[in-house]
């Protein structure tokens, strides 16, 4: 029952999180609040016993959020991304595309016969980091340094000498 109730508290934090990021008239405001978002996200996943999962969600939203706020506070014409903006654009549209994708996964999630033998024995986190990774981890971090060192580089060879303010 606990976990239950841990679930849609966690749920609804990142429902009403999720929300925000349309609501908010900052771009800072948006990324901090989609950080918040998957983080609860995660923390259901931990909760889950999912741990795999919910640790490479928190790693990689995390990271993936702190560099946007970096490359938005250097790069964007608004300072820091807290001058007012808006986040969405064509709302008539994008209420119409949110609706019809709701009630396809809607109809899909209860018209679907789901499957009613049980699960196959062994740990399904442990299955699915052996069957992403496998034998590459070595691959896939040397490529994340790599990538981090493109990315720096690549702001560094955009900035020319002397435009600091």
């Amino acid at each position: 029952m606990t976990l239950l109730i841990m679930a849609a508290a966690l749920g609804a934090v990142a429902v009403v999180t999720g929300i925000a990021v349309f609501v908010v008239d900052s771009m800072a405001r948006a990324t901090f609040l989609l950080l918040a978002s998957f983080v609860a996200v995660a923390v259901l996943l931990l909760a889950f016993g999912l741990a795999y999962l919910g640790i490479v969600v928190v790693l990689m939203m995390t990271i993936e959020m702190m560099i946007m706020v970096v490359f938005m506070v250097m790069l964007m014409m608004n300072p820091a991304g807290l001058e007012p903006m808006t986040m969405v654009h064509n709302r008539a549209g994008s209420r119409v595309i949110a609706l019809a994708v709701f009630v396809v996964l809607a109809a899909g999630a209860l018209l679907v016969p789901w499957p009613t033998r049980p699960a196959a024995p062994g740990d399904p986190t442990t299955a699915l980091g052996a069957d992403l990774m496998g034998p590459q981890m070595l691959t896939m971090t040397v490529l994340g340094l790599a990538l981090l060192a493109t990315i720096v580089g690549t702001v560094a060879l955009s900035v020319s000498p002397g435009s600091r303010r």
